[in-house]
């Protein structure tokens, strides 16, 4: 008998919405942001960079979705004896800085975003306002 299995991923409509999302709130905050959204295998799914953002929010945004993709949770949360070995042993896939939201839809984690390009603060914020209404 053959079993059926049942793999939940990001749309790319829904990614796109997303990312429109975070330009959006990144503008009403003053900030000029890149949005990342990847799906389970840390594939990005889509990503746009605002007029005006920095080079490096670019890779920040990426890394903010990897690892909340991966480890189900927020950006950020990683102790001090974590938050310099897990991103080194990944290859610098994962990040300790807020601004990185996994995706859930129906109670099922399905990809991760990611908001940089302003403050510490300020990414989260962002990213915190996008999560609540996806």
């Amino acid at each position: 008998m053959k079993k059926k299995y049942t793999i939940e991923q990001v749309s790319h409509e829904l990614a796109l919405e997303i990312v429109q999302l975070g330009i959006t709130q990144g503008a009403t905050a003053g900030v000029a942001v890149s949005i990342a959204v990847v799906d389970m295998s840390l594939g990005l799914v889509a990503f746009a960079k605002a007029d005006g953002a920095t080079p490096h929010s670019v890779e920040t945004s990426r890394r903010k979705a990897q690892t909340a993709a991966s480890t189900r949770k927020e950006s950020g949360w990683m102790n001090s004896d974590l938050e310099t070995k897990l991103p080194l042993a990944s290859g610098n896939l994962l990040t300790n800085i807020p601004g990185g939201f996994p995706i859930v839809v129906d109670g099922v984690v399905i990809g991760g975003f990611g908001v940089a390009g302003g403050t510490v603060e300020q990414d989260a914020q962002v990213a915190a306002k996008i999560a609540s209404v996806i």
